[in-house]
């Protein structure tokens, strides 16, 4: 997986505790984050890490997995992070497991929101090739969606993935907003050679039968 990881950043010109709030709380998650439409927060894990569930809907079918995450918000500069892994069976899913992190990085008046992520597919290497780069893009709209509600009050609701096609609103989230490698890295690459040094130590997520 390490040379076809996935990199988002997006700056959020807003203050850190509301992006913390609207990226960490499960209800709110969702409202943005178009990946999912469910993240139910279930047992504590070891060292202060939480399980959850999680679930998207797709047509005729809601795909259903775990998850394990942890945050940190006691970076010396201000920063925080959260590491996170999760899993499925289910075969309607692009991802069989995988693992990532948020950064939050103080950056004037804003903050840069970055995930680095990777995951094993769950289509085979020959679908991944067109599966990836969709959760690619999915995962910067969101994240530009985010930084919508974050700067300007707009619900997400008020931009559904139908607004893609809403070419007359310029000011629609946009995936092409985020940045999409790191500075001076490249698009495909092992994006967790950054992850915060605790997404070694959380334990597997639990499998859904």
């Amino acid at each position: 997986m390490a040379e076809r990881g996935i990199y988002v950043e997006v700056r959020v010109a807003a203050p850190l505790d509301m992006v913390w709030e609207l990226t960490q709380d499960p209800e709110q998650h969702v409202r943005w984050d178009v990946r999912f439409s469910e993240i139910l927060p279930t047992t504590p894990a070891d060292a202060g890490a939480m399980r959850f569930t999680y679930t998207r809907r797709v047509p005729l079918r809601t795909v259903s997995g775990d998850g394990v995450s942890i945050g940190d918000t006691s970076g010396r500069d201000g920063s925080r992070t959260s590491a996170l892994r999760f899993a499925t069976t289910d075969p309607w899913s692009p991802i069989r497991s995988g693992r990532g992190y948020w950064r939050y990085v103080p950056d004037g008046d804003g903050v840069r929101f970055i995930t680095g992520y990777d995951y094993a597919p769950g289509w085979g290497t020959v679908l991944d090739r067109f599966a990836r780069p969709v959760l690619g893009w999915a995962t910067a709209w969101s994240f530009d969606r985010l930084r919508v509600w974050a700067e300007r009050g707009e619900p997400p609701e008020r931009w559904p993935l139908a607004s893609v096609l809403w070419f007359w609103r310029p000011e629609r989230p946009r995936a092409a907003r985020c940045r999409r490698a790191p500075a001076h890295g490249r698009r495909r690459d092992d994006h967790l050679r950054d992850a915060p040094a605790v997404l070694a130590s959380l334990p597997a997520p639990r499998r859904t039968p």
